[in-house]
């Protein structure tokens, strides 16, 4: 089985309340990108195959990382939940009012992620079970490949496949989604035939002083 290193998107668009407005790198999500891929470089942290998302921010991420179109391995599998979807469901549905800041979705995200693994959210775009299942799917094909593989995804995906990895309940998931860094680098090795978490959440690229105000969740 081969290493898996999995990375989160650069900034999107802050501003947006729905699916398509936030699918966009901000100007610093591409320099964020940009920073990545030059700390890889130098590290000469190679990769023999580069997967993402369909989703647009995916695609920027990487190849503001310094990565060629024809590189990428492009699978619809690697896709975010729709957030944006789910939350305004559980406010026509539960009354659930969505956040202004980031500070209202530590107690927001846990409770929509409870009510999507119940199925108790009608207007769902997926099952919880279908995400987490996908999820899964990507994660086993891509680790039967030959050589170090890099997949540039979103948050809640890299979540939920650390929630497969470590046997997470959905209130810790929804916590560790809400940490996640954007391009954030998280590792897995194989250790006696079970996938472990070597890295989680790193942002070397950022770690110098005068970058520090370019570490961002959303």
């Amino acid at each position: 089985m081969s290493e898996i290193t999995l990375v989160r998107h650069g900034q999107a668009n802050t501003a947006a309340r729905d699916e398509q407005s936030y699918d966009r790198l901000s100007p610093l999500g591409h320099q964020q990108a940009e920073w990545l891929g030059a700390h890889l470089r130098h590290a000469r942290h190679t990769h023999s195959r580069i997967y993402c998302g369909t989703l647009r921010r995916h695609a920027e991420t990487a190849l503001s990382m310094g990565y060629d179109e024809a590189q990428l391995i492009r699978d619809p599998r690697l896709n975010e939940m729709e957030y944006f979807t789910l939350a305004q469901a559980m406010e026509r549905e539960h009354g659930l009012a969505i956040p202004e800041a980031r500070e209202g979705f530590v107690a927001h995200m846990p409770k929509v992620f409870a009510a999507w693994e119940a199925d108790q959210i009608a207007a769902a775009p997926e099952s919880f079970q279908d995400f987490a299942g996908r999820t899964e799917a990507a994660l086993n094909e891509i680790a039967a490949g030959d050589g170090p593989a890099l997949v540039v995804t979103s948050g809640g995906l890299i979540a939920m496949v650390m929630r497969h990895c470590l046997g997470l309940q959905t209130e810790a998931t929804a916590r560790m989604a809400l940490a996640i860094l954007n391009t954030s680098l998280h590792r897995l090795h194989n250790i006696g035939g079970l996938w472990s978490p070597v890295l989680f959440n790193a942002i070397p690229h950022l770690e110098d002083p005068e970058r520090h105000f370019a570490r961002t969740h959303l």
